[in-house]
């Protein structure tokens, strides 16, 4: 985010940006309510849809794109399972799980109680599918163009996003690289709230914190702090020479390592009478379930089967 900041307003240095967007994040985070983040990333989200405006900004072969869409080409090496541990693992990420059930329970809250019945179920169901299914269309855009603007334009090699958002300009034209790094800080915003969010929601459920963004700092001092901590240890990586593509990579990797523990014991859960009663899983929803939990379990284990 620094980085294209500074793109965007070169006279101020990179490690400026940085400071200033991690102390404006910590000012949200602490001084505003739960409902008021809300709302601010509600809007930062349309920042997510200019990802699909950029292929039609460039020709595309869309009946080649269409082809490799559905019949990809396959490799059975560490390179390769490495990528697709990857994108499994961050679009089924450990932290969404905490993060999702946090903010449907704390919503209901807000409403008065926590009631939930057949519609409240509907709703977090068309929520849920809603999101999952632009989420995915937006990476699949982000993909398409890395690959076919990108790499075809000779960039095989990205180390910071701005790499990626310099490249476009000679490539696809100066709009398109506006674009494209206006998305990167829209991200950046709506993203790391999230991520330090959910691990101190983790955090706070094992130690028994008091936990809350409607609370005040004072009311919830280790959650705050450990949503503190995590910001500024995310800092200090760009002090440190990081490499923040590399860092997200090996992160999503070990989502992809992760994940299927966690959707076995999500759908031990749901499938339990004891806890869930009349809302245990449909059929359709366990076969679904155990797809994923067998193709991501197959992706991890070739995956480290090829490390070794």
């Amino acid at each position: 985010m620094g980085a294209v900041a500074n793109m965007i307003c070169p006279n101020i240095p990179v490690s400026v940006f940085c400071v200033i967007i991690t102390a404006l994040l910590l000012f949200i985070i602490i001084n505003y309510s739960y409902q008021k983040i809300s709302m601010i990333l509600k809007w930062l989200c349309l920042s997510l849809l200019l990802y699909i405006i950029v292929p039609f900004m460039v020709g595309q072969d869309w009946v080649l794109v269409a082809k490799k869409t559905f019949i990809p080409t396959v490799k059975f090496d560490k390179e390769f399972l490495s990528i697709i541990v990857a994108i499994l693992g961050t679009t089924i990420s450990p932290y969404l799980f905490f993060w999702q059930t946090t903010m449907e329970a704390e919503d209901q809250a807000h409403k008065g109680a926590i009631i939930v019945d057949k519609q409240v179920l509907s709703e977090m169901k068309t929520d849920v599918n809603l999101g999952m299914l632009l989420s995915n269309m937006v990476m699949f855009f982000m993909i398409l163009t890395t690959g076919t603007v990108l790499f075809n334009g000779g960039i095989h090699k990205i180390d910071t996003v701005d790499q990626a958002a310099k490249a476009l300009e000679p490539l696809a034209g100066k709009l398109t690289y506006f674009i494209f790094a206006t998305g990167v800080l829209g991200t950046g915003l709506l993203a790391i709230p999230v991520l330090a969010g959910s691990q101190s929601y983790m955090l706070a459920e094992t130690f028994g914190w008091k936990a809350g963004l409607d609370k005040k700092f004072s009311q919830a001092k280790p959650f705050y702090g450990s949503i503190i901590v995590s910001l500024l240890v995310g800092l200090s990586l760009d002090f440190f020479g990081v490499s923040p593509i590399k860092a997200l990579l090996y992160t999503a990797i070990v989502y992809g390592l992760t994940a299927p523990v966690m959707i076995a014991v999500i759908m031990h859960i749901a499938n339990n009478k004891k806890i869930m009663g009349k809302n245990t899983n449909t059929r359709l929803s366990n076969i679904l379930g155990t797809m994923t939990f067998i193709l991501m379990t197959a992706a991890a284990v070739g995956l480290i089967y090829f490390m070794f």
